[in-house]
């Protein structure tokens, strides 16, 4: 077992800190009706949480679901107070990123089939029936919500954990790792979860360039 590993790759905690910053963007720019900034911003949403979910199975060891996510059994004993089982995630912090994965995707893709009536329309809104894009419409407003509560008791739990019980987590997601959060093996190379960012940026724009467009009005 080697010592002094990084605990978080640098491919993860690039993805942690642009979701946070993409987040607010993207929540500013529909507040200001930016729409052209807002669908750049939830491509990139898509794109990082997509890559994050490839890198959960093909990167390094820690930031790997198999490492972090934790059966009812795990997740029961550690909130009776046994130990993580892993330096990385705990059994509720992982399964706390398989929520916000969930719903940021679900935000991103949702938005798609979105439209203001006006002058925006999302690049799959042709592509379903009336139906379809409301029922988006509701999805994109709840997830929302629900993702800033959730984001919120993250936020709260990762506070909790830094001052209250000396974890270092906030040390860790920023440099990689902290006092007593070091990796067990040396991370993979970022260069392949850069190429896999490219290889789903261009699936995602292949896909959306197949979306049926709106026909001419003559």
């Amino acid at each position: 077992m080697a010592a002094g590993n990084t605990l978080w790759d640098i491919p993860t905690r690039v993805f942690h800190w642009t979701v946070v910053i993409a987040l607010g963007l993207a929540w500013w720019s529909a507040e200001e009706e930016r729409y052209d900034l807002h669908e750049w911003l939830g491509y990139l949403i898509i794109v990082l949480v997509v890559s994050r979910v490839l890198w959960g199975f093909f990167g390094s060891r820690h930031s790997r679901f198999s490492d972090f996510l934790a059966g009812p059994r795990t997740v029961l004993a550690y909130v009776r107070g046994a130990g993580s089982p892993t330096p990385g995630h705990n059994p509720l912090g992982g399964w706390s990123v398989l929520v916000l994965l969930t719903l940021l995707l679900l935000q991103g893709v949702s938005g798609l089939f979105n439209a203001d009536d006006i002058l925006f329309s999302g690049p799959l809104y042709y592509a379903a029936p009336s139906e379809f894009r409301d029922a988006m419409g509701e999805v994109h407003e709840i997830a929302f919500n629900v993702l800033l509560g959730f984001a919120g008791l993250h936020i709260l739990a990762v506070l909790y954990y830094q001052f209250m019980r000396g974890d270092g987590v906030i040390r860790a997601m920023l440099f990689g790792r902290a006092a007593g959060k070091e990796g067990l093996e040396a991370p993979r190379s970022p260069w392949l979860a850069l190429l896999l960012i490219l290889l789903v940026a261009a699936a995602l724009w292949f896909g959306l360039e197949q979306a049926p467009q709106p026909q001419p009005m003559w």
